[in-house]
């Protein structure tokens, strides 16, 4: 149905496809005035697949990680802020933490947090589904 592509979004264009990471504001983030602003170790928030907030992380000193890791936590659905001091993601809600790789390490979130890919092209961020093995696990996504 035509109707239906209208309340889609469109995907970005690109070989490795996705969706354009967007910052706070709704911009197009572009991966050099992100590592102008983002230093090695930054985890931030940009929009991601669904408009869902995803952390995009510096990993390099002019490198962003190659996936990311959405911010809702698994249990009821809180946003779960980066503890950069504690070197993990702890949520505010009910006290569910999450290792620098989004991998649930304390409860009461039952599964981690779910990864994205994050690739850049012609200095464009894209974000776009996860549904290789989960590498922190080595199972299938729960969230593919």
């Amino acid at each position: 149905y035509p109707v239906v592509n209208y309340f889609i979004p469109p995907r970005a264009a690109g070989g490795g496809g996705g969706t354009t990471a967007k910052d706070e504001l709704g911009n197009n983030v572009t991966a050099s005035g992100w590592l102008a602003d983002h230093k090695e170790g930054d985890y931030s928030l940009v929009q991601g697949l669904k408009g869902d907030p995803t952390y995009l992380i510096v990993d390099g000193p002019d490198s962003i990680g190659d996936f990311g890791i959405n911010a809702i936590c698994t249990h009821l659905g809180c946003v779960v802020p980066w503890n950069a001091g504690a070197g993990k993601f702890m949520c505010p809600c009910h006290g569910s933490q999450y290792d620098a790789a989004g991998k649930v390490v304390r409860g009461p979130a039952p599964l981690s947090l779910a990864l994205a890919h994050v690739n850049v092209e012609n200095d464009n961020v894209f974000v776009s589904q996860w549904t290789e093995t989960d590498f922190r696990t080595d199972e299938k996504p729960w969230w593919a």
